[in-house]
């Protein structure tokens, strides 16, 4: 088994690799696929010279790792910032296959990623960046090969400048290519709050499960991006009390509550959530550990640690972020009666959707909002009751089950496909 130090630990591709070798194990997963499954199927690696604002040269680094087709053409958002790395993404690609495979999605995982920080680039350097790093992954994308979907620091207009760039090299548009774009492209109703509307959709299967009530339960979300902004709301709207959050400037705590309303207004308006009258100023670290009944992280990977975990005051973990527990961290909470829903089930209402968005695109028709958030609803209870199933029937933690799940499922398309030689 592998065991991570203290350097390896916050390394989001070493947590990835940990549990699926405890999930395969557990599997009597055939040697071969093992090694199969831990490799993904292409690296890509661009060198992207942009002419700046300033006239100056400069170049960037870019990144798409495609993890697996066995189940269907690869999906994966991309992200931008100065910290991004190979190995970064490569995690991200693997999980993206299993969480394709846990909501059981036709789609296997990508992930792309670029080097740069948004905060100091203008929009038009993005657009040349974008549409240069799309140009230069065309022969490896497209809605049969690899559909691109925004993640950390991009967004709809980001989806939108890939599609016409794509569109104009094949030169016909092509919207399928992308999902996550603006309406007006193709784009889907429901696909903004489809992460955060996910996130409590499980969340609500838990409550469910030991028998509690939406008004009883005290929230605290971590990262106040679309998926955590969107999540507090859609909860907040549905009886939860909303008692924390946190931005990267900072948090806020209200024991007895926040007025999500005016937060929203507030966070709209100034960009961030700190400086708001309604609660008390908090660390965005130091929000993780106050008690609650649901901590929902939609921040960023490995902000749940072995240095912290044993701190973590609360009944439900909703990771609504992509690895925001490390593997060390995950026996912890176990061991301490937390019920930790992960990410690859909490979070795919995003993906779900953007499934429903490439459909829609493809045969031309578009759905009412109502029927995308019915069908959402009836994935994600599905593979809710799918994996607390399989970790009864296992004796593992709902970690450990959706993976299992996921591999299980990635593995019989393999067997039945046959290898290629």
């Amino acid at each position: 088994m592998t065991v991570l130090d203290g350097n390896s630990e916050l390394n989001l591709l070493a947590s990835v690799a940990a549990r699926f070798e405890v999930a395969a194990k557990k599997l009597s997963l055939d040697e071969g696929l093992q090694k199969y499954l831990r490799h993904p199927d292409l690296e890509v690696l661009v060198h992207l010279p942009i002419v700046m604002d300033n006239g100056q040269l400069d170049v960037f680094d870019g990144y798409r790792v495609q993890h697996s087709i066995a189940r269907g053409p690869c999906k994966g958002g991309i992200r931008y910032g100065p910290n991004v790395t190979l190995d970064e993404i490569r995690g991200l690609a693997a999980e993206m296959t299993w969480k394709c495979a846990v909501v059981n999605i036709p789609f296997g995982g990508a992930k792309g990623g670029i080097v740069c920080d948004p905060s100091k680039l203008s929009m038009g350097e993005l657009e040349r960046i974008t549409r240069r790093y799309t140009a230069e992954i065309l022969d490896f994308i497209g809605p049969e090969r690899d559909v691109l979907a925004p993640d950390m620091n991009t967004n709809e207009q980001t989806m939108a400048w890939i599609m016409d760039t794509y569109s104009m090299h094949l030169r016909h548009t092509v919207t399928a290519v992308v999902t996550g774009k603006p309406l007006e492209l193709g784009g889907s109703l429901g696909r903004r709050e489809a992460t955060g509307r996910g996130c409590m959709i499980v969340c609500d299967e838990a409550l469910k499960r030991f028998g509690w009530r939406r008004d009883a339960m005290r929230v605290i979300v971590q990262g106040f991006g679309n998926v955590g902004s969107q999540a507090a709301r859609l909860m907040h709207e549905a009886g939860y009390k909303v008692i924390g959050v946190a931005d990267i400037e900072g948090g806020l705590f209200n024991p007895n509550g926040l007025d999500l309303p005016q937060l929203l207004e507030f966070a709209k308006k100034h960009g961030t959530v700190k400086g708001f009258p309604g609660g008390e100023e908090i660390g965005n670290q130091e929000i993780l550990e106050q008690d609650c009944e649901v901590l929902l992280p939609a921040a960023t990977e490995s902000v749940i640690t072995s240095k912290n975990a044993g701190k973590i005051k609360t009944r439900i973990l909703v990771e609504g972020a992509n690895g925001p527990t490390t593997s060390p961290a995950d026996d912890i909470l176990f061991d301490r009666g937390v019920f930790v829903i992960p990410d690859i089930l909490a979070n795919a209402g995003g993906v779900t959707v953007s499934y429903f968005e490439w459909v829609q695109d493809r045969q031309g028709y578009f759905w009412p909002e109502g029927m995308v958030n019915e069908r959402l609803k009836h994935i994600m209870v599905a593979a809710f009751n799918n994996v607390t199933a399989y970790g009864e029937k296992h004796h593992v933690n709902n970690r450990i089950a959706a993976y299992m799940l996921a591999i299980e499922r990635v593995a019989f398309s393999l067997k039945l496909r046959g290898i290629y030689a």
